[in-house]
């Protein structure tokens, strides 16, 4: 019986996941697969969901989104301080789109009061302490975010290649969630660099499997 599995060198995200929801499956109480990639900067590991499997989540997905990337965090060792992000921080915006982060952000902490989380939050301010501190002092998250979670596919995607190609950032992933045994994502444009870091997530996810 195999421990994990990685896929996607010559098929699309598709076909790696509809296979895997057939025959692995999903863990008990998990309502949605969602997938983060781990960016590898100069200084720090950030994590960033979901960058390839939901295109539109809702209030409820998404805060499923960021309770499952939280936990990846942990397991490769980074400690999760979740930002949800939005074009508003805190009051700075409004529209239906800022009260999904909200609500969602609302959801998280119902259901992990211990979870350091922050939403609706502009990214620059969950990244930045100089802009933290202007735009949401007092926040454990803001200028120290370590999960960054999208509002939906089309931004979550686009900022992940961005910061890869303008920062030379390592994008490692799509990395699956809420599956029963990791199951891995590779571009079809991967290299021998892209397949062999995603190897050894899934053998460490192997090991150090989600509580």
């Amino acid at each position: 019986v195999v421990d994990g599995m990685v896929s996607g060198a010559a098929h699309t995200t598709a076909h790696t996941i509809r296979p895997a929801l057939e025959f692995v499956k999903t863990r008990d109480g998990v309502k949605i697969v969602s997938s983060v990639f781990l960016m590898l900067m100069p200084d720090r590991v950030l994590v960033y969901g979901d960058c390839a499997v939901n295109p539109d989540p809702n209030v409820e997905q998404l805060a499923d989104i960021a309770l499952a990337s939280a936990e990846t965090a942990v397991q490769f060792g980074v400690e999760p301080r979740v930002a949800m992000l939005s074009y508003s921080t805190g009051g700075s915006g409004s529209g239906e789109a800022v009260d999904e982060v909200r609500l969602a952000t609302e959801l998280v902490r119902a259901r992990r009061p211990d979870l350091a989380v922050e939403g609706p939050i502009q990214y620059d301010a969950a990244v930045d302490a100089s802009i933290a501190a202007s735009k949401m002092p007092g926040s454990s998250v803001a200028g120290q975010a370590t999960v960054f979670i999208f509002p939906d596919l089309n931004t979550g995607n686009n900022t992940y290649k961005a910061v890869q190609q303008s920062s030379g950032a390592v994008a490692v992933g799509p990395v699956l969630q809420g599956l029963r045994k990791p199951v891995n994502d590779l571009s079809r444009g991967c290299t021998v660099e892209d397949i062999v870091n995603t190897v050894a997530i899934t053998a460490i996810q192997a090991q150090v499997p989600v509580s």
